[in-house]
């Protein structure tokens, strides 16, 4: 079997007929907009209301204004869900982070690892902090948000970035837990 053969997940995708109009609409939108359905629509349209509260809150974070630029975002969803060993977010997201950073190598850099990526010493900063939320909230104190206030982030700032690593530590086990694969048309964006 090859992998264009495998299926998106462990449990049952709905067909887009199937799905509540609200939820087809989204997807379809999605679709027109990027030329193809992206495998977590279906996935987590297994169960609708899951669905709406996962991407109400996804939109929350990723599609704030802020100090975060839009790039940074996807940085934090790359490395986080590189140590969380989820293969579909990052190949989905490196694919975004090299969209919104129009970088065609930031997103394997950051990927493999961050400290060593052709970015700033705030993103570093940035990344450090993440990585903590991601691996050992229980460790956060005041010196690490000190740390962030150096390199030009506020407390808002910390928190946004928290929440990133924190709301895609869920999406990564469910992804990992679903055998959600990721769509062949991300291995390409943004590369050229």
């Amino acid at each position: 079997m090859s992998a264009k053969d495998l299926p998106v997940s462990r449990f049952p995708v709905p067909s887009l007929a199937d799905m509540p109009a609200d939820i087809r609409e989204r997807i379809e939108a999605v679709q027109e907009k990027s030329g193809f359905i992206p495998n977590v629509f279906l996935v987590l349209a297994h169960r609708p209301e899951e669905f709406r509260a996962f991407f109400a809150y996804h939109d929350a974070l990723m599609d704030k204004p802020g100090n975060l630029t839009k790039a940074e975002r996807e940085m934090i969803v790359v490395a986080t869900s590189n140590v969380n060993q989820c293969q579909y977010c990052v190949v989905a997201h490196g694919a975004i982070l090299r969209i919104r950073a129009k970088d065609p190598l930031i997103a394997d850099q950051v990927a493999i690892n961050y400290r060593k990526a052709d970015i700033t010493d705030r993103q570093k900063a940035m990344l450090d902090f993440a990585m903590k939320v991601s691996q050992s909230a229980h460790l956060i104190g005041d010196a690490d948000i000190e740390t962030l206030k150096t390199h030009g982030f506020d407390e808002e700032d910390a928190w946004d970035i928290a929440a990133i690593a924190a709301f895609f530590g869920l999406s990564n086990r469910l992804a990992n837990v679903t055998s959600m694969r990721p769509n062949r048309e991300f291995y390409t964006m943004g590369r050229d």
